[in-house]
This record gives C-alpha cells, sequence and structure tokens, in this order.
C-alpha cells in the first residue's frame, strides 16, 4: 500500500509530461500533412527520376580512361 504514494505521483507525472509532448507537436504543426509521408516513402523512388531532368553527357567524360 505504500508503494502506490509513490507509484500514484509519477503515473501523474509521466501522463503530465505525455499530453504537454502532445500539445507541443500539434502546437507545432507536427500532425498537419499525414498523409504526404506516408506517400512519399512509398513513390520516392518513381517521383524523383520523372521530375529529374537528364543530364547531358558532356564531351570530357568520354575522353577520361576508366579509373
Amino acid at each position: 500500500m505504500d508503494s502506490l504514494y509513490i507509484l500514484i505521483p509519477i503515473a501523474i507525472v509521466f501522463v503530465a509530461i505525455a499530453v504537454k509532448v502532445f500539445f507541443w507537436a500539434v502546437d507545432n504543426h507536427q500532425f498537419d500533412d499525414l498523409d504526404t509521408e506516408a506517400q512519399r516513402i512509398l513513390f520516392d523512388k518513381e517521383q524523383d527520376d520523372k521530375d529529374k531532368p537528364a543530364e547531358p553527357k558532356t564531351s570530357d567524360d568520354d575522353k577520361q580512361p576508366p579509373a
């Protein structure tokens, strides 16, 4: 029974910290756009290849021997 005098205040402190972290995340717009990040991890490679223009090959690349 004596352990409850220690465990209950510790639990209240943990809950208060969790609530504070949650409201900090909401205030800093951490939950504004959840869909973009979820799609980026699935389609990252395909989007980068389509958006990136092809790099022109220079004549200097052809003249140098392979290392």
